[in-house]
């Protein structure tokens, strides 16, 4: 057996006819194949596409949240450091304000003391006054009982009696 399409006329063989529409038909199904492929790979070319920007803003929303965060966590710390100095500023005010008051009731009740003190040495004068003319009384009274007709004597219990008074 011959092969026919090495002849030299072979578009007049049935086999090379084959071979044309075995070609026509790959070159169409084959574009056919193609474009579905390529069409499955722009697809999937435009998801990429669209899950990188989606990553983008993502990160770009994330870094935006975390500059927030950032910001927030330097304002409380700054927070937290201006109530810290407030409160030891505010202590050592009280702190103040404290030893400054204990130290007025000391000196008002050393006063009070040295007022009571003094009252009572007032009381005390006053008593022992009080006793020294009882018995001065009673001693000039004794005395002129006994010697009614000794007038030196009587005077000099009168003059002593002013005298027995001040002290």
């Amino acid at each position: 057996m011959e092969y026919q399409a090495f002849h030299r006329f072979p578009w007049l063989h049935g086999s090379f006819w084959v071979l044309v529409a075995i070609v026509i038909f790959a070159v169409i199904a084959g574009q056919k194949i193609v474009g579905v492929i390529l069409g499955m790979l722009d697809a999937r070319t435009e998801a990429i596409r669209r899950a990188l920007e989606e990553a983008e803003r993502l990160k770009a929303e994330a870094a935006a949240m975390l500059e927030e965060a950032q910001q927030a966590q330097a304002r409380a710390l700054q927070e937290a450091k201006d109530i810290v100095s407030a409160a030891t500023q505010e202590a050592q005010y009280m702190a103040a304000e404290l030893a400054a008051d204990a130290q007025a009731n000391a000196r008002r009740r050393e006063r009070m003391a040295l007022e009571r003190i003094a009252a009572a040495e007032k009381s005390a004068v006053q008593e022992v006054r009080a006793v020294a003319i009882d018995i001065a009384t009673a001693a000039a009274a004794k005395v002129l009982a006994g010697r009614e007709s000794d007038a030196g004597l009587i005077d000099r219990a009168i003059a002593a009696v002013p005298k027995a008074l001040r002290q």
